[in-house]
């Protein structure tokens, strides 16, 4: 009898852990990629269908945006956590491309499906789209343009096509442009975190408006505060408008009325000089972020003075930013140096309640560092998905701003990348020339989902661009928003925008492929 036959075998896991090995892995993982993929295939590009998105508090969101639908959904699937944390990072570097990010990773892991299935090693496939990514750049340095007025007003409108702000994308295109140029002369890179967004509430997409300044809404303390100031002197305060309180309780013994008579005088002697100091300041306009005792809020309002208390952290930044003023948190040490001006200031009273709260509109700021676009409608789901759609504009617009460099859209930019790698693929004697024939078939799916999307045939119109592509003199094709295929005009993308989304999708592809063996705990 062998000397260890009676020994018990060794367990290193336990019993409901199961280890998937060999080309099953890659099939799983690519079956949850292509999952993510067709969720948003129907939501792409101009002719895109929105998704109702119910979440577990019971509320609801109406929208077609990429990022919003990944950030919502909760995923299980170690390869659907990796697919989303490349949505993630694409929002988060670019603001915008996360929909044609996710259908370029989809794609090249289906085609990579198809080559393990017939006996190709992940590490050829791999090096065959390492090969194609290197061609793809240089196409893309051949195709960028630099940015001019009529580019830039391109890649606003861009933005916001198939977005909820497209319904009056010929008063929110200006808007975005507007809001960028407005912030040139403060900000040396202009971009989405400078423009605030403002839901009125009420009215029409038509009532939105470019607020050079900002929009609060807290409640005014008194009817005869003044209103409709202009060119009024700020004074932004990050602390209380009274009297301190003491860090520490102390007790005073009163023996007599006088002494009584002498507090209350000292406390109000304390008041005055408070007020005093805003008031030889110059201040017309007062914002602080906590109370405002009555007896100086009396005073200031008899000099005509406006103040407005119980600012949050934000709003007073975004003030001082608007305004030009310094935030101060000592009252009597406050000076002319310190003051902002305010263009116009005008308040709205709205009924007393506990939510609704009166409407403060600061504009009219000389060289403002913020600014506010205020949003009309009534919805507030529709509103929702429109503010996400103008952010995604200021996203895109502010990197173009910032790059100057652009690419053509409407699937042009991924069709002659597909082109280009088919072309680089005919130096390739090895088996990573079937990668590269992979990687173009898979660009390829961004304007054969723009043709579906409209109603057209995606066979008809991939065939289409890849003869567009081979005739240089035939200018830049793409597929136009009818879905037929047609030389592009005022579409454009920021470079970077296309160029991270397809760096993304390639890394996680590639990082997808490289693995071999799936270590499940839980058993599934």
């Amino acid at each position: 009898m062998s000397e260890d036959a009676a020994k018990p075998p060794v367990v290193v896991v336990s019993d409901s852990t199961t280890i998937t090995s060999g080309t099953a892995v890659q099939e799983k993982l690519i079956a949850a990629a292509r999952v993510f993929s067709s969720l948003l295939k129907p939501t792409y590009g101009p002719r895109g269908l929105d998704k109702m998105l119910y979440k577990t508090d019971g509320s609801t969101a109406v929208t077609n945006d990429g990022a919003k639908i990944v950030a919502e959904l909760m995923v299980r699937h170690p390869a659907a956590k990796m697919m989303v944390s490349m949505g993630n990072s694409q929002e988060e570097a670019c603001g915008d491309g996360v929909t044609t990010t996710m259908l370029l990773c989809g794609a090249l892991l289906e085609e990579a499906n198809n080559l393990l299935s017939k006996g190709l090693h992940p590490l050829t496939l791999i090096e065959g789209y390492r090969t194609a990514l290197d061609a793809a750049r240089q196409q893309m340095d051949d195709d960028t343009v630099s940015i001019d007025d009529e580019r830039l007003l391109g890649v606003v409108y861009t933005a916001l096509t198939g977005k909820g702000a497209e319904a009056a994308i010929d008063l929110f295109a200006p808007l975005v442009a507007d809001a960028l140029s407005a912030l040139k002369a403060n900000v040396e890179n202009p971009s989405a975190e400078h423009v605030a967004m403002y839901k009125i509430g009420s009215g029409g997409l038509r009532d939105s408006r470019l607020v050079r300044g900002i929009v609060v809404q807290r409640r005014v303390l008194m009817d005869t505060l003044p209103n409709d100031l202009k060119e009024a002197p700020t004074a932004v305060i990050g602390g209380d408008l009274k009297i301190r309180k003491m860090t520490r309780s102390a007790e005073i013994q009163i023996t007599s009325a006088d002494q009584m008579d002498g507090f209350i005088s000292a406390e109000k002697e304390r008041k005055k000089a408070l007020a005093a100091a805003l008031i030889e300041s110059g201040a017309k306009l007062i914002l602080c972020g906590g109370e405002i005792d009555r007896d100086i809020l009396h005073r200031l309002t008899d000099e005509g003075i406006l103040a407005v208390g119980e600012l949050d952290e934000s709003e007073l930044h975004n003030a001082a930013e608007a305004t030009g003023a310094t935030i101060v948190d000592s009252i009597l040490d406050i000076g002319a140096d310190d003051l902002g001006l305010a263009g116009s200031v005008h308040w709205e009273r709205r009924q007393s309640s506990d939510q609704v709260e009166d409407i403060i509109t600061i504009d009219d700021c000389i060289d403002p560092s913020v600014v506010t676009i205020a949003v009309g409608g009534s919805g507030e789901t529709a509103t929702e998905e429109i503010i996400r759609g103008l952010h995604d504009a200021l996203r895109a617009t502010s990197i173009a701003l910032e790059t100057g460099e652009l690419l053509p859209g409407a699937g042009a930019t991924h069709a002659r990348i597909a082109h280009a790698v088919r072309r680089a693929s005919e130096a390739e004697s090895g088996r990573a020339r079937l990668g590269m024939d992979a990687f173009a078939r898979a660009m390829e799916t961004i304007p054969a989902t723009l043709a579906e999307n409209s109603g057209k045939d995606s066979l008809d119109a991939v065939l289409e661009m890849r003869a567009a592509a081979v005739n240089e003199e035939a200018g830049i094709h793409g597929v136009l928003v009818g879905g037929e295929v047609g030389e592009v005009n005022g579409v454009w993308h920021p470079r970077a925008v296309i160029e991270e989304g397809l760096e993304s999708a390639v890394v996680t592809a590639m990082s997808m492929l490289r693995i071999d063996q799936v270590i499940s705990a839980r058993g599934d």
